[in-house]
């Protein structure tokens, strides 16, 4: 049986994106202190399928909210469906983040919209929407997801590195707003990692998916817990990422750019990785039902 935390289960800890990679991770360190859970994914039934199983696991309260954050109405509807339930948010974590590989010229505008409004426009209401109820406490931690790719340019992935540079100067500075009420600000830096990222983003055959070694999501979301609760404002996840990140101070954004795009270029090697490990990203992929990319026949 899990050791229980009483005074851990009367706080909440609402997770986007948790039925996958990261999220899904980092529910589970959540439920492991006996932290209660409000989980949001847009799979009605993957999200219920990981809800029964933390619970059932765990033995905490969960909380599934279905709710597609590529709709600008979504944030206030969580937040709505989260005060009518009387439920106080004492952790946040925006974790939810596509990408979409390919020329910007050569992706529907639609789609690259649709990223900015997901990794952009969702996290910030989102924050807006808790970070003013946790400042009026007096009390709140929030986890930022943005990414090595936040610190360089990203040729073939351009919207999505574009939008993770939002995310670490947005939560960077919003760090340093709020640090005298109470409420700390977490950004996490992960490299390249095995989840479903790469079957969202159609970019299955690049030279980083294929040919290189990538993070586990269990280590990315270990480091972002443990900085989380130790109230830090930036963690880079990994020694790799680490140097990557380092180097990448070094050199010029035009540097960086094209070192970027010779990793984002298809693969030519017949070998390498072809699906994920990670068992809940193999789920998630497999639940989208497409050889790759998340577009369905909405274009979304």
């Amino acid at each position: 049986m899990p050791v229980v935390n009483i005074d851990n289960r009367n706080k909440y800890a609402l997770i986007t994106g948790a039925t996958s990679g990261f999220g899904y991770e980092l529910a589970k360190l959540f439920a492991a202190d006996s932290y209660s859970l409000v989980l949001v994914a847009r799979s009605e039934d993957r999200l219920q399928e990981v809800t029964n199983e933390i619970k059932q696991r765990y033995s905490v309260e969960v909380t599934p909210v279905s709710c597609d954050l590529f709709d600008p109405a979504s944030p206030q509807l969580i937040y709505d469906e989260v005060k009518a339930r009387g439920i106080i948010v004492n952790y946040l974590v925006n974790d939810a983040g596509q990408g979409e590989w390919g020329r910007f010229i050569d992706i529907d505008l639609k789609r690259s919209l649709d990223i900015i409004q997901l990794n952009i426009c969702s996290l910030v209401a989102l924050t807006k929407l808790f970070a003013t109820e946790m400042a009026a406490r007096g009390e709140g931690r929030i986890l930022q997801l943005s990414s090595e790719a936040g610190k360089v340019p990203m040729p073939l992935l351009s919207v999505y590195a574009a939008t993770k540079a939002f995310v670490l100067s947005f939560s960077t500075a919003l760090s340093e707003e709020l640090k005298d009420c109470g409420v700390t600000v977490t950004v996490l830096l992960p490299g390249a990692a095995d989840t479903d990222f790469f079957h969202k983003a159609n970019a299955e055959n690049t030279v980083t998916y294929r040919e290189e070694e990538l993070q586990t999501p269990e280590e990315v979301a270990r480091d972002g817990y443990d900085a989380l609760m130790s109230g830090e404002s930036r963690i880079i996840s990994g020694g790799k990422t680490k140097q990557h990140v380092y180097m990448a101070n070094l050199m010029s954004d035009s540097a960086n750019a094209k070192n970027m795009k010779k990793k984002m270029e298809p693969s030519t090697s017949d070998e390498g990785r072809f699906y994920p490990e990670h068992d809940a990203s193999r789920k998630e992929r497999d639940a989208i039902g497409h050889d790759s990319g998340d577009l369905d026949e909405s274009g979304r």
